[in-house]
């Protein structure tokens, strides 16, 4: 099995002595690209698990809207900010501290389950019509600016292969291709732009492949529960020790991805059909150390050190992620309002929740854009002479990240509400409904 990709290299100039920046690596490597976050209803979309409310009565008042889970809410928005910072800081040990991409495929799973009390061929057509037009929106813009610097059908050495290919930026069922190495536009892009935006791609490619996979996985978790949660695992061992060995470079991108974080999907469907609380309160406390202590052990002695994380070692990112899911999922506090302390972030995690697919596709060029104008300041003597230490720092370059972001959510978002069939919004924090919920 091939390794995970190397993350990408710094767009911090060398000579500036500019912070080294962790961007996602190119999706088109063997195996998969690095962390990267999530959705639900709409794949990276991160819309709550709401719970239902009983039926009425014929005769009861109507029937009240779904109640949202703050706690997977919560989660979600957790999960995107720490990917956003691990790809501008590219520290090896943010994603043992919290492993996003099992959670956000956890949290996914466990929709896709609930969606499933639906026919199985209506969900996962509304979950591609939800996923794919913000992809095709990032395509649209992405790939035209690719072609007019320069690529073309001769990139991949056959005309046909590379319009072939091009298919798959509207269903990605394999890695959308890119140009390597084009320049830079005008100071404020960097470098080798397109392998950025579409590193983030390979979780498309593989959140669309479990939802297609969905209904398959969940008849067979009904029959046998811990075989198939743990399958996953199974076949991340055999790659990891040459048991099975795939050729295909995009086939095993896929195998890998699955083998990686499909026990984690596989625990939120668990969870959702209540298969966890069958056990023991006991067991999942008593067991998940062990398993998370193992694929640590793994990690640190299979080359775990800076520049080479969790991601580029596959079975042990799947031990671990699957612990930390599994104990997540067992905390599982279920708020239905938030917790005091968590209350005046209610706008911004329910903006971070709306807005998922939008952040996650957008934020390494949001990060390149920023690196690239914070390194024009070396240019200032004042600056390089006396605040060198200021401009060394990721910090600011951070700040300037998430406001490029807001703008990404302004310019952009909108796509994800048409996609949803609701009324496009320019900022969805959920300030317009909250007068009409307190005079209720």
């Amino acid at each position: 099995m091939s390794a995970l990709p190397p993350q990408s290299p710094s767009p911090w100039p060398p000579s500036t002595g500019g912070p080294t920046l962790g961007l996602t690596p190119s999706p088109a490597h063997p195996g998969r690209a690095t962390n990267g976050t999530v959705f639900t209803d709409t794949a990276l979309r991160t819309d709550p698990a709401p719970t239902e409310a009983p039926a009425p009565a014929a005769d009861a008042a109507p029937k009240r809207a779904p109640v949202r889970d703050r706690y997977f809410d919560f989660l979600r928005a957790v999960a995107l900010f720490r990917v956003v910072f691990y790809h501008l800081m590219g520290w090896s040990w943010l994603p043992v501290v919290f492993p996003s991409m099992g959670v956000m495929f956890a949290l996914a799973g466990n929709l896709m389950a609930r969606s499933l009390k639906r026919p199985a061929a209506q969900v996962v057509r509304s979950r591609m019509r939800r996923l794919l037009p913000p992809l095709w929106l990032l395509g649209a813009i992405g790939v035209t600016g690719m072609v007019l610097q320069g690529w073309g059908p001769d990139a991949e050495g056959h005309p046909g292969w590379w319009w072939l290919h091009l298919t798959y930026w509207i269903v990605p069922l394999s890695d959308p291709p890119y140009a390597d190495g084009l320049p830079g536009l005008h100071h404020i892009l960097g470098e080798d732009w397109g392998a950025e935006l579409a590193g983030p791609l390979w979780y498309i490619r593989a959140y669309l492949w479990f939802v297609l996979l969905s209904p398959f996985i969940l008849k067979a978790l009904r029959a046998l529960p811990w075989s198939t949660i743990l399958s996953p695992i199974a076949l991340a061992a055999a790659l990891e020790f040459g048991w099975v060995h795939i050729p295909s470079v995009r086939i095993d991108s896929a195998v890998t991805d699955f083998s990686t974080f499909g026990a984690c999907w596989i625990l939120g469907m668990a969870h959702q059909e209540g298969i966890l609380k069958r056990l023991p309160r006991y067991v999942v406390p008593s067991l998940v150390p062990f398993v998370a202590a193992f694929g640590l052990w793994y990690a640190l002695t299979h080359g775990f050190k800076a520049g080479h994380d969790l991601d580029d070692i596959p079975f042990a990112q799947s031990l671990w992620s699957f612990a930390t899911v599994l104990l997540l999922l067992h905390v599982s506090p279920s708020w239905t309002e938030w917790p005091r302390l968590l209350r005046p972030f209610d706008r911004l995690i329910t903006l971070l929740n709306s807005r998922a697919v939008t952040i996650y596709l957008w934020h390494n060029l949001c990060i390149l854009i920023a690196a690239t104008l914070w390194d024009r300041l070396w240019g200032f003597d004042v600056l390089s002479e006396h605040y060198a230490w200021l401009l060394e720092s990721s910090w600011p370059v951070l700040v300037l990240v998430w406001m490029l972001i807001a703008t990404c959510i302004v310019s952009f978002g909108w796509m994800e509400d048409v996609a949803a069939k609701r009324s496009p919004q320019l900022w969805p924090d959920g300030h317009q409904g909250t007068p009409a919920r307190k005079h209720r």
